[in-house]
């Protein structure tokens, strides 16, 4: 099932919101089995990108690079440490992180409150994952 999932675009400095496309497979029927799915995906994708390493690197474009500048940093996406991620610990995380209420998730406009609470996904629905920070820090 394909889900879209609202991401902020790297480098932005105007908080444009950009929708990904996620790949779902088996459908997540809960909110936990979405989180972990989630972080299944991410966590496949950066240490595919790791195990590719420096010979993958793709050029940067002018837009990637003025928006990167305008926060101060222009990075390739390239992890120079070459460690992966480790799959169980970034799930225990973000569920942990999820009932600590440091992130909320809304299902189109609607928020998911609960860990165990039902899911009625259908094709193209809309996800947004919303980091809280508490007084200080970056909004995204």
């Amino acid at each position: 099932m394909n889900i879209k999932i609202n991401i902020k675009q790297i480098g932005e400095r105007k908080q444009k919101i950009a929708p990904i496309s996620f790949e779902y497979d088996p459908v997540p029927h809960t909110v936990r089995d979405l989180i972990i799915q989630t972080v299944t995906i991410c966590v496949n994708d950066f240490n595919k990108r790791v195990r590719a390493g420096e010979e993958n690197a793709n050029p940067l474009s002018e837009t990637e690079i003025s928006g990167m500048a305008g926060i101060g940093k222009i990075a390739f996406g390239i992890n120079y440490g070459g460690r992966e991620y480790d799959f169980g610990k970034a799930a225990e995380n973000a569920l942990q992180a999820f009932q600590d209420g440091l992130y909320r998730i809304f299902l189109n406009d609607h928020e998911l409150e609960e860990l165990d609470s039902e899911l009625n996904l259908i094709e193209n629905d809309s996800l947004t994952f919303i980091r809280l920070t508490m007084l200080a820090g970056r909004m995204w």
